[in-house]
């Protein structure tokens, strides 16, 4: 008998070979969300919305078995991104759609997949490759108008896990327009209006950025496209869809 069928048998005779082989299942280790056009969880983590709950910390983490057709992945701490009550800003969009997702931590994928009330409109698939730190998809709505609530779905490869978000979209005219704050400062006469100038100066996350705001990062500025308040993860060079090289 050969020395490795020795070691062989012997490891079965102590009972080691048996758990040699056991291999736990994980959960994903990734990742990720839509960050434009908004999604809730991207919404709340902006301060758009209140009362979300710990999403604001965490807008990447909304993870739940496959197959399932909410905004919070059946898990309960999220609950508050599938209340169709709340005042959900609806992003202003024409019938082609450029979906960006912010990739926090990537992880071998099989398929992007996108719904409409239920029907799947898109669907991408990646055949187990890994994506990068921001992923685009172009999808069409079909010819569809009004305010609807799309529902956006990443499935990862090695695990039974997948990630939700939900984006709210006015296609085409109509729809109110997300409420905005102005400051007025009154005297006797006249009455006049005051705005808050551009946030200048280095990058730094937990800011409110107007846009039109210049910021510097990396040695390199940057001009801001929509107002939002920065996180960490958003710096300007990682987020195309809210700033601008110059």
């Amino acid at each position: 008998m050969s020395l490795k069928r020795k070691l062989a048998a012997v490891l079965a005779g102590v009972g080691i070979a048996p758990f040699i082989v056991v291999v736990s299942a994980g959960t994903a280790s990734a990742h990720g969300y839509i960050t434009s056009p908004p999604s809730r969880q991207a919404n709340c983590a902006s301060g758009k919305v209140s009362k979300c709950g710990p999403i604001i910390y965490e807008p990447a983490s909304v993870e739940g078995p496959k197959g399932q057709q909410n905004c919070h992945g059946g898990d309960a701490r999220w609950a508050p991104l599938s209340d169709d009550s709340k005042a959900w800003p609806a992003a202003k969009v024409s019938d082609n759609v450029s979906f960006n997702w912010l990739i926090t931590a990537n992880h071998a994928t099989t398929t992007w997949q996108y719904f409409v009330g239920g029907s799947k409109i898109a669907e991408f698939n990646d055949h187990g490759r890994q994506p990068g730190r921001t992923v685009t998809h172009n999808v069409s709505l079909g010819g569809r108008t009004g305010r609807i609530k799309l529902l956006a779905v990443w499935n990862i490869a090695d695990t039974a896990m997948a990630f939700y978000n939900c984006v709210d979209l006015q296609v085409g005219p109509g729809g109110p327009e997300p409420t905005t704050t102005t400051t007025t400062t009154t005297t006797t006469p006249p009455t006049t209006t005051t705005t808050t100038p551009p946030v200048t100066g280095p990058w730094a996350a937990g800011v409110s950025y107007p846009a039109g705001s210049e910021v510097t990062y990396g040695g390199s500025s940057y001009r801001c496209l929509q107002t939002h308040t920065s996180l960490a993860g958003w710096e300007p060079p990682n987020v195309a869809s809210l700033w601008q090289r110059l």
